[in-house]
């Protein structure tokens, strides 16, 4: 196994032309990402879009028909082993067990990384994210926003350099969301790379670079004003009190 990561790399993800069929139907096509470390990238589109698919070829889940690529130095079409030790994936699902606590289920989360000292490593993720409270709670009797808090804290109890986060926010309340995205800017500042596909502009506008797949294919890519020039398009931003009035300004 090859360990070429960390400061030796520009890109955590470099991606060219990935294809994926299934049943002989295209859910992406020939898509092309370049991600540099330490960045968000926020990956937008609709549902069936391709965005999920991209993601799990990217972490190994699966496997590209066509194509190649490289996450945090290793080849995504022979070195998934090793890109899934150093990668944090939250699914889009919440997938972990309720019939256990937060504790138990971060615990059982180390044991399967064969973490050393796994009590002190749970012990401190659960402290990170606020979860001291919560530790020996049933993970089902959770709110929304607690689960989601959760896993994001079991996606990051093994230390990875890159998080894959699928709709993260889907379903929680504008404060955990806003907590969240707060969280998120302060892991990029600790030089761990984001990709996190949103269906939310204002979370968009919060990420480093932004791609729009549809129908399996990037459509455009680049950071908000690039994207937003070579769209052609104007930006009108108002501010107020009275919500009706601006609605009329705006038209």
């Amino acid at each position: 196994m090859t360990t070429i990561i960390n400061n030796q790399i520009s890109f955590a993800i470099d991606a060219t032309n990935l294809c994926k069929s299934f049943d002989g139907k295209p859910a992406v096509y020939n898509v092309s990402l370049k991600i540099k470390k330490g960045e968000i990238f926020g990956f937008l589109g609709p549902n069936g879009g391709g965005k999920t698919t991209t993601i799990r070829m990217l972490c190994g889940l699966l496997t590209a028909d066509s194509g190649n690529g490289h996450c945090l130095g290793y080849d995504i079409l022979t070195q998934s082993g090793a890109i899934k030790l150093h990668t944090g994936y939250m699914t889009q699902k919440f997938s972990l067990y309720d019939e256990l606590t937060v504790h138990e289920n971060l615990d059982f989360i180390a044991h399967l990384y064969g973490m050393k000292n796994r009590e002190e490593a749970v012990i401190a993720a659960i402290s990170e994210l606020g979860l001291e409270d919560r530790a020996h709670q049933l993970t089902g009797t959770l709110s929304g926003g607690w689960k989601q808090r959760l896993s994001l804290t079991a996606a990051l109890l093994h230390q990875p350099q890159l998080l894959l986060l699928d709709e993260p926010t889907a379903g929680v309340d504008p404060k955990a969301r806003r907590e969240f995205w707060d969280h998120i800017h302060y892991l990029a500042t600790k030089g761990i790379t984001i990709l996190v596909s949103t269906h939310y502009m204002d979370e968009a506008e919060r990420c480093h670079r932004l791609g729009y797949i549809f129908h399996g294919k990037i459509l455009v890519q680049g950071t908000k004003d690039e994207i937003i020039n070579h769209a052609g398009l104007t930006t009108w931003a108002v501010s107020g009190s009275d919500l009706m009035l601006l609605a009329q300004i705006l038209k």
